[in-house]
Parts: C-alpha cells; structure tokens; sequence
C-alpha cells in the first residue's frame, strides 16, 4: 500500500472541502486521488492491490450521525448514503414494503461485510474484472486510460453481454443499485455548491469511448442519501451464481410489480451481473405493463430484457441464462403473497 494523507470530516462541508482540495492539488481532473473512507470494504481491497492509489483519504464515518437514517414515510423511502448493508436489510418497513431491496442487500455480501459496509459505497464499488485488478496487466481501459482491454480476447466468463464497448466489457458487479435502478430511485448529492439531486440512473455512466470515468459525481461530491417513491411489496430480487454463499452473479434480476385484479398497472426490471452499468430492462417492461402474466409473457419479456445482449468466448452462456433469471424472477414476483 502506497503513503497518502489522512483527514476525518467531523461534517458534510469539511468533508466536500478536504476532497475537493485534495483533488485539485493532485489530479484537477479526477476524483481517484482524493477518496472518501466509509466502511472501507472495497477502497482498501484495491488500494491492497495497488489498483487503487489516493494521494488523500477523507474519514466521512462522523457524517453517519445525520447521513445514516432509514426514513420510511407514507408512500416513499428515504436511506441515507452511510446507512450500514445489514441494518437496511433487517429494518421491518423495508422487509414488508421494499423486499427486492432486503432482498439485494443480503445477497451483496457476508455478514461480516454488510455490518460495515453503507449503501453509497456499495454503489460506488468497482469491477471485479480480474483484468482490471491484477496491475501486472497493463491493458485496462479502466485502469490505464486507452491501453486497451485484456478481458476482450481473454478469459470474460464474468464479464458483460449488454451495455458493452469497444473499450470495455467490465461488468458492474452490485446487487442493491440494481433494486434502486429498478425502483426509480433518486440519488441526492452533497458538493461545494451544495445539494443536488439526480435519478439513480444517470450516476453510473457506461464505459463509451472512457471507461475509466465511471460515474456523474465531480471531484469533492458525496452522495448522501437514497430516495423511493411508492411502495412495491410485490418486488424480488432473484441472484444466479457460482455458489450460494458469498459471490457475485453471474446474472440476477430486481423485478417489481403492481397488480390489481390479475392486471399487471406498472412492472420494473433491472438485470445486474450481466451489464457495464446497473441496467434497466425498459423495452421488457413495456411488454407487461396492461397484460396478465402467463409462462408464454415472462419468456417473451425475458427475450426482450436480452435482444441487444453481445456475448465473447466465455461468456455467451450468460445470455439464456439472464433470460431463465428473469422469467423466475418475474414468475416469483407474480405469485408473491402480500
């Protein structure tokens, strides 16, 4: 691990002002240099790593008194960004009204892992590409900006089939952002000039021509909290992987539904394991809104979810599995007893 400074935020302006100072001083154009420190679970496995090399580091766990409530009110949720994993998972409110969310967060990690880990830096985390974590390989996009990607012509059994580039195929690797895509949710963003807020989906950005720019926040931004509105008793999140104890998927769907009188009135699908970003199946979607669902719509829907999927070498076999994933899960969804 390399020598960096250190700084502990006693609140929300100290913390924007040491990030954004310690990024201009080191690298004007890039966050990387600066990082905030929560639970630290993946920050410090890739500074490990040497993947990972802040000049700065800036202690943000003092914010946790104002940034760390889960706020349930009438027909909308508010979670603030430093909210642990495991404490959202196991709240009452969000088991019985937001399950694909408990759901995605107590399929993202160990035990251990969600008792220290918050929401906003679980939907900051990084790829798991081993390409992009093994710093022996110097072509990564990601890593090192226009070197090219290993993963293209290498092993990509984990890799992405939708959301792809020519520069990457790194697969977003999260379980929650893909409940909070699913769910319409917005993110609100704490900075120098103040609080902004943006829909969820526009924070992570697919990798394009600069796969190493990742996401919308400028340097010295924090997210701070997570907002729903609605309640979706009828969600899921269903997780298809390797083993069924800790590990990423290799496909998974958040699929949440209102139904009244056997009518499907809205339906939400996302994908994760599957894409660069976390993916929102919209053209799926539209084909459940005003029908009543059957095993011949949830294939139909599944085809939809993948028609744009581009599978490689390895990892073509995720394509009908993504479409099994999301048939069960919105087969799960349907008959749930709420």
């Amino acid at each position: 691990m390399r020598p960096f400074t250190y700084q502990r935020a006693t609140d929300p302006n100290a913390a924007v002002q040491a990030l954004s100072a310690a990024a201009a001083a080191n690298s004007p154009l890039t966050q990387a240099q600066a990082q905030p420190l929560a639970g630290g679970t993946t920050l410090i496995d890739l500074m490990k790593l040497d993947v990972m090399r802040p000049a700065a580091i800036v202690d943000i766990n003092p914010l946790a008194r104002g940034w760390s409530a889960i706020e349930p009110k009438g027909d909308s949720l508010r979670l603030g960004a430093l909210a642990k994993m495991s404490d959202v998972a196991a709240h009452d409110e969000i088991q019985r009204n937001y399950p694909v969310i408990a759901n995605s967060l107590k399929l993202a990690a160990s035990a251990q892992l969600r008792n220290m880990a918050t929401l906003g830096g679980n939907v900051m985390q990084r790829t798991r590409c081993s390409y992009f974590r093994d710093v022996s390989y110097e072509n990564c996009n990601k890593r090192n900006p226009g070197s090219g990607c290993a993963a293209m012509d290498g092993v990509n059994r984990m890799h992405a089939v939708l959301g792809v580039s020519d520069q990457c195929i790194a697969t977003y690797p999260g379980d929650f952002a893909q409940a909070l895509i699913a769910l319409d949710a917005t993110v609100e963003i704490t900075g120098k000039s103040g609080v902004r807020s943006l829909p969820f989906a526009q924070l992570h950005k697919a990798p394009g021509s600069t796969p190493d720019i990742e996401t919308s926040l400028q340097p010295g931004e924090l997210i701070s909290a997570f907002s729903i509105s609605g309640r979706w008793p009828r969600s899921v999140y269903l997780k298809a992987r390797d083993r069924q104890s800790y590990e990423f998927a290799l496909s998974s769907a958040a699929v949440a539904f209102d139904v009244q009188d056997g009518m499907i009135r809205d339906a939400r699908v996302a994908l994760g394991g599957v894409a660069t970003v976390p993916w929102r199946a919209r053209e799926a979607e539209a084909l459940l809104k005003g029908q009543r669902f059957d095993d011949g719509l949830a294939q139909r829907v599944a085809d939809a979810a993948f028609a744009d999927a581009k599978g490689r070498r390895h990892n073509s076999f995720k394509i009908e599995l993504g479409k099994r994933v999301v048939a069960r899960a919105l087969q799960q969804a349907v008959t749930m007893e709420i």
